[in-house]
């Protein structure tokens, strides 16, 4: 990007290009152009959809990076002229950009992605979380694997027989082995069904063939702890789950300063929505609804007021859902640009809350869903979170199917809490709230 504006300037510019860099701030202003690209690049998903499914569909997303690209540039020349790059500069440098881009896009994933380096992986059973993995190397070819098929004394559906070829029961592994040389043998036996080679197993892994549960690859693909392969003597054993408390010490450091500042940005914005409120609809701008923390500790969270007054008087607590009538118009937009949720920077200072972590429920709700999702009540090791692993992977949801998808999100993030998971998932949840992903 940096050779697209530079070498634009040198066919179209009036000056020298030297002149132009050092000492007519051009660097500056090709920095901030390509800053600008880059961060259209980031929220357009072109940085995590690695795969070129559509060339067009590339092409049109180019379109709009450098689209924003334009839209910065004018907005900069409202701040300073020094800033923004003149017409022609800006025209033929996003005209190269967008030549340039998606060829070196679609090099990446022919030369790359499709082709180098790949893990050619031999499935010893197909149970649900093998069936999850195969459907991501599929979805996902950056990860750098292949089927080679799967082992099974009962053969699965037909629909997961056309994606991953069925080569033969579990006693032919050694033969089977021989015959494909896989990279990584996955075990995913179901406990009552299939027997599990042991022996063979082990020859394998002593001559140097890595040899893996399918839970362990489940959790590094799909960054989820698969709730069907939990067991409790794996929590019990393990020093990977649980909190840490030098982590939990500095996590409730920078909660609170973070949570300062905010306050102190957000203070003019939360003035005019608290006044938006009370003129829009009748009742108190703010509201305290009652969830539970940590350690299963209830306490009273605050939010702006997004739903009529007396909402569930009639209807009790009941999960928020799409073109939900008991919000008001006003409210939808709130929710939308999660400006409602500004308050709780109150309760992150009170303590009772951290800037991330799992999202605290309503204590009506924990105590269905604990009676019928097993390790529920594990997410209240730690603090609820504004903002969450759950909430930047997975949409908003309503059924006991999302609950359990988003508690495989929060036990993994149980599992791995640290400053720099904490960063990334607030880094990330600026672009969620830009463009109201997952709200309601």
């Amino acid at each position: 990007m940096f050779a697209c504006y530079i070498g634009a300037y040198a066919l179209v510019g009036p000056d020298s290009l030297d002149i132009f860099l050092f000492y007519d701030g051009g660097m500056e202003r090709v920095l901030f152009v390509v800053a600008s690209v880059l961060l259209g690049v980031y929220l357009n998903d072109l940085y995590s959809e690695l795969r070129v499914i559509s060339r067009l569909r590339l092409v049109q997303q180019y379109c709009l990076v450098l689209g924003m690209a334009f839209l910065a540039q004018s907005l900069a020349s409202y701040v300073s002229k020094d800033m923004v790059l003149g017409r022609w500069h800006m025209m033929v440098g996003s005209g190269l950009a967008l030549a340039i881009l998606p060829a070196w896009r679609f090099a990446y994933d022919l030369l790359f992605i499709r082709s180098h380096n790949r893990q050619r992986i031999l499935f010893l059973g197909a149970n649900n979380l093998v069936k999850a993995i195969v459907k991501t190397i599929h979805e996902k070819p950056q990860f750098g694997m292949s089927c080679v098929g799967y082992l099974s004394d009962v053969q699965a559906e037909e629909e997961f027989t056309r994606q991953v070829p069925y080569l033969g029961q579990v006693c032919d592994l050694l033969p089977i082995y021989e015959e494909h040389k896989p990279s990584m043998i996955v075990v995913g036996l179901p406990e009552q069904r299939d027997r599990m080679p042991l022996q063979e197993l082990l020859d394998l892994r002593v001559a140097g063939v890595p040899v893996e549960d399918s839970s362990y690859l489940y959790e590094t693909m799909l960054w989820r702890v698969s709730l069907e392969a939990l067991r409790p003597s794996q929590l019990l054993f393990s020093n990977s789950i649980g909190p840490n408390a030098r982590n939990l010490a500095i996590q409730r450091l920078y909660s609170t300063v973070i949570s300062l500042i905010g306050l102190l940005i957000a203070l003019p914005v939360m003035a005019i929505v608290w006044v938006l409120v009370r003129v829009t609809s009748p009742g108190k701008a703010l509201y305290s609804q009652r969830r539970v923390g940590i350690n299963g500790k209830e306490f009273f969270v605050y939010k702006f007021r997004s739903m009529y007054i007396d909402a569930e008087a009639r209807t009790g607590a009941v999960w928020a859902q799409k073109n939900d009538p008991r919000v008001t118009p006003l409210g939808y937009w709130l929710r939308k640009l999660r400006l409602d949720e500004l308050p709780q920077f109150f309760n992150v200072i009170r303590g009772d809350m951290a800037i991330v972590g799992p999202r605290p429920e309503r204590p009506e709700f924990v105590k269905v869903l604990s009676e019928k999702i097993p390790f529920y009540n594990q997410r209240h090791a730690i603090l609820p979170g504004i903002t969450g692993w759950a909430q930047i992977n997975h949409k908003y949801g309503d059924t006991v199917e999302d609950t359990i998808t988003k508690l495989e999100y929060d036990l993994y993030y149980l599992k791995h809490l640290s400053l720099s998971l904490d960063m990334y998932i607030i880094f990330h949840t600026a672009k969620v709230m830009l463009l109201s992903k997952g709200s309601q």
